[in-house]
């Protein structure tokens, strides 16, 4: 649980570590981090909600004419940054979006998984507990400072050093962010060259947004410091793994876990199973919100160990779904498709919401898929009923802007937003002309 910092609790802790500054941040609609800096003596203003700023400049915030807006900050996500700048420490708290009138901000991605987090309360759910496994890549920066295309080693899965090269800055990474408080559960090397995993704990919906988005800042900022690039591009390089972010699903009912039967064979109450349908049922749509760029569809295809079927199993990871063995307390779903070049407030909440959806229309779970699906003919899939995910961004989007359940949980002015911005993204790609082409076409036509 987090601290319940007060107003005075916040002054004194930033007195007493030497604060010099604060970052009030917030995300933008693609989930870039934005912040306002402030000075350590406007801290007193910015807990009392009156820290303005200019919406209209924030990709999916509002229009110029409509361009003031309110930073609110959640106090339980203050935290001191563990490296020091020449002008001294500088700390952070997460903020809300708010207008002027007072009411959070419609197309604030915070307020939008909030909302969807207090739809499940509605329900009986007091908890939605997410564990994020965010990959990266290490690349080497020139001697100007800026990234290559070369990645920092030729290690490979659970590699040590000599041939694991980004050992020393992965353990840099995880130090720092123990330091902010984050429980590390895993370190290590992953499948593909220069790629990495550092897996902390789970946390209920909006926190676990909330260190998703502080662990890519922190990864970014520590690899600088070693003279390397980290990218959480889904797939930087041809013919290798691409970077996933599996996450693990679970909701709670008070302090017992709605997903677990000890009478049901896999150990599945009828509200996991329910909640699992409702995945399956809207994973097509909301793959543009889990895997939003052009890039995250070159990591979606078969042979490289990410998820390109709707199907689910609990026994093999070729499905989109997995059912890890844990059972009891730790009874959870493995979505495996998102990536972490995606917004995570609203990766969770399209998530939750589908599920959500599966719960409430007590959707029905199809069978397993027990095979590796990547062996199976188009035939057998056909007549097992499994669907595959989208090929491009431009079908998700479209997939996404028919989908009922997911544009109530996103909201009109989140959606409308979105689906723009894709659509532009994914018409420029179409009109650019590839080495790919010209290696393919320019001598033989």
């Amino acid at each position: 649980m987090r601290p319940n910092y007060t107003k005075q609790d916040i002054l004194e802790l930033a007195k007493e570590r030497d604060v010099r500054y604060i970052r009030l941040q917030f995300t933008d609609l693609l989930g870039t981090i934005k912040n306002v800096e402030i000075p350590v003596d406007q801290l007193p203003k910015a807990l009392d909600n009156k820290i303005m700023f200019d919406g209209s400049s924030i990709e999916g915030f509002v229009r110029i004419e409509e361009s003031d807006m309110y930073l609110v900050p959640d106090r339980s996500t203050w935290l001191v940054f563990p490296w020091e700048s020449m002008q001294g420490r500088v700390a952070r708290l997460i903020c809300d979006v708010h207008l002027p009138g007072g009411e959070a901000f419609a197309g604030d991605p915070r307020v939008v998984l909030k909302r969807v987090v207090a739809h499940a309360n509605e329900l009986g759910f007091n908890a939605f507990n997410v564990g994020p496994e965010p990959e990266f890549f290490l690349f080497k920066l020139d001697e100007r400072g800026l990234p290559t295309q070369e990645v920092n080693d030729e290690g490979g899965y659970f590699d040590l050093a000599p041939l694991d090269l980004g050992e020393n800055c992965r353990r840099e990474i995880v130090l720092a962010l123990e330091e902010m408080g984050f429980e590390i559960e895993a370190s290590h090397h992953e499948v593909a060259p220069g790629q990495h995993e550092i897996d902390f704990k789970y946390a209920d919906a909006v926190e676990a947004a909330d260190n998703i988005s502080t662990f890519r800042l922190v990864v970014k900022t520590v690899a600088r410091q070693h003279g390397l690039h980290a990218t959480f591009m889904p797939k930087p390089v041809f013919g290798i793994n691409g970077s996933g972010m599996h996450c693990h699903l679970s909701l709670f009912q008070d302090s017992r876990n709605a997903f677990y039967d000890e009478a049901d064979e896999l150990g599945l109450s009828r509200t996991a199973r329910h909640f699992l349908a409702g995945i399956l049922q809207h994973a097509r749509a909301f793959t543009a919100i889990c895997n939003p760029t052009v890039n995250s569809y070159k990591r979606l295809v078969p042979g490289f160990e990410a998820p390109s079927y709707v199907a689910w199993s609990a026994k093999n990871r070729s499905p989109l779904v997995r059912i890890p063995a844990a059972r009891g307390a730790s009874t959870r779903i493995e979505v495996r498709s998102p990536d972490p070049s995606g917004n995570p407030y609203l990766t969770i909440a399209v998530m939750l919401a589908a599920g959500l959806d599966g719960i409430q229309q007590q959707l029905l779970l199809p069978a397993p898929v027990n095979r590796n699906i990547y062996m199976m003919t188009e035939q057998e899939k056909e007549a097992a009923g499994i669907q595959v995910l989208p090929d491009s961004l431009g079908t998700a989007i479209e997939l996404l802007a028919q989908d009922a359940v997911l544009q109530e949980a996103l909201g009109r002015h989140v959606l409308k937003h979105f689906v723009e911005a894709k659509r532009i993204e994914w018409n420029m790609y179409k009109l650019q002309v590839t080495e790919w082409e010209r290696e393919q076409y320019f001598t033989l036509y």
